[in-house]
C-alpha cells in the first residue's frame, strides 16, 4: 500500500514517521519543506508539489488545520481531484466542519475517487506513540482495508458507520465535550482557590474519584499548575473547533449553550494575547474574571 502524507504538522509529524517505521512507503508534503526533514532521513521522500505526492499513491492522509485549506488541497490547481487516480482513497484525519466534509464526499464522488473521514483523539505526544483513538466513517470494504493504517497509527478504532460525516459529528461533539470540562474545571479551581484551597489537592480529588480519566487527568493539571504553555491545540485551533460545534448546532437547528460560553472564553484569551497558549488557556478567564490575574 503506498501512501502520500500531507501536512506536517505537530500531529501529522508523529503519525508520518510511525508509518515510515512500519514500513509504508510514504510519500510526504507540507508547504514548509523543512517539517519533512527528520521524515526524509528516515526513509520518506519529500515532493515539492501535491501533484507530485499523491500521482501513484493508493492512500491519500492529510492532516490539515482548516477547512479552507482542505478544500484548496482537494480542489486546487494541481489538486486531489486533478492528481489522485481513480479509485484511490482520500483519508482526512484533522478536524473539519459537517458542511466541508459534505462537500469533501461529492467532489471526490464525482472524481471517481473514494472519501474517508477517520478523526483522531489525543494529543501530538499520544500521536507519535501511536496512541490515538481513531474514529473512521465511509465505504465499508474501504475502512477494513485502512484497518492496518489505523492500527500503526492508533490504540482502537471505533467506527462510526458509512457516511463520513458521521465521523465528523463524533470529533466535533469530542471538542466540544472537552471544552466544556476546561471551562468547567477552570470555573471550580478558580472557586477553590480564591476560597483558601489548594488547585492541586483539588486536581486529586477530582481525579482520584469520579472523573478519573486522561482528559481531566491532563487538563486539569495543565489548569493547577497554569502550564499554558504545554502545547496540543492552540487557543486558535481550539476556537475553531468550538466553532464548528456551533455551525454543526445550528445546522441541525440545536442550540449549544455550553459551546456558546466556551466559545466566549477562548475569544477572550486570544485578545489578551494568548492565542498561540494551548486552548486550556481559556481556563485563564476565569482567574482574571475572578481578580486573581
Amino acid at each position: 500500500m503506498k501512501i502520500a502524507f500531507l501536512g506536517l504538522g505537530r500531529m501529522g509529524q508523529g503519525m508520518a514517521h510511525l508509518l515510515v517505521k512500519a514500513g509504508y512507503q510514504l510519500n510526504v508534503f507540507d508547504v514548509f519543506p523543512d517539517a519533512a526533514k527528520s521524515l526524509v532521513e528516515a526513509g520518506a521522500t519529500f515532493m515539492p508539489t501535491i501533484a507530485e505526492a499523491v500521482a501513484d499513491r493508493d492512500i491519500v492522509i492529510t492532516m490539515l488545520p482548516t477547512d479552507g485549506i482542505l478544500e484548496n488541497v482537494i480542489a486546487g490547481s494541481g489538486g486531489l481531484l486533478e492528481s489522485m487516480p481513480a479509485g484511490s482513497a482520500h483519508v482526512i484525519m484533522g478536524t473539519h466542519g459537517i458542511d466541508m466534509v459534505r462537500k469533501a464526499t461529492k467532489l471526490h464522488s464525482d472524481a471517481d475517487q473514494i472519501f474517508v473521514a477517520a478523526h483522531v483523539l489525543g494529543r501530538p505526544d499520544l500521536a507519535a506513540q501511536g496512541l490515538l483513538t481513531i474514529v473512521p466513517a465511509g465505504p465499508t470494504d474501504t475502512v477494513e482495508s485502512l484497518q492496518p493504517v489505523f492500527d500503526v497509527l492508533g490504540k482502537q478504532t471505533i467506527v462510526a458507520g458509512t457516511d463520513p460525516q458521521a465521523a465528523s459529528a463524533v470529533k466535533i461533539a469530542n471538542n466540544f465535550v472537552l471544552g466544556c470540562a476546561i471551562e468547567v474545571m477552570g470555573e471550580a479551581m478558580a472557586l477553590v482557590q480564591k476560597l483558601g484551597g489548594d488547585k492541586n489537592m483539588f486536581h486529586q480529588v477530582l481525579t482520584d474519584g469520579l472523573f478519573g480519566a486522561p482528559a481531566y487527568e491532563v487538563y486539569g493539571g495543565m489548569i493547577a499548575n497554569e502550564s499554558w504553555d504545554s502545547l496540543g491545540a492552540t487557543a486558535v485551533i481550539g476556537l475553531k473547533d468550538i466553532n464548528l460545534a456551533l455551525a454543526a448546532g445550528e445546522s441541525a437547528q440545536m442550540p449549544l449553550p455550553s459551546a456558546a460560553v466556551f466559545r466566549d472564553r477562548l475569544l477572550g484569551a486570544i485578545a489578551k494575547g494568548d492565542a498561540d497558549l494551548d486552548w486550556c488557556v481559556a481556563a485563564r478567564e476565569q482567574l482574571r474574571a475572578s481578580g486573581m490575574e
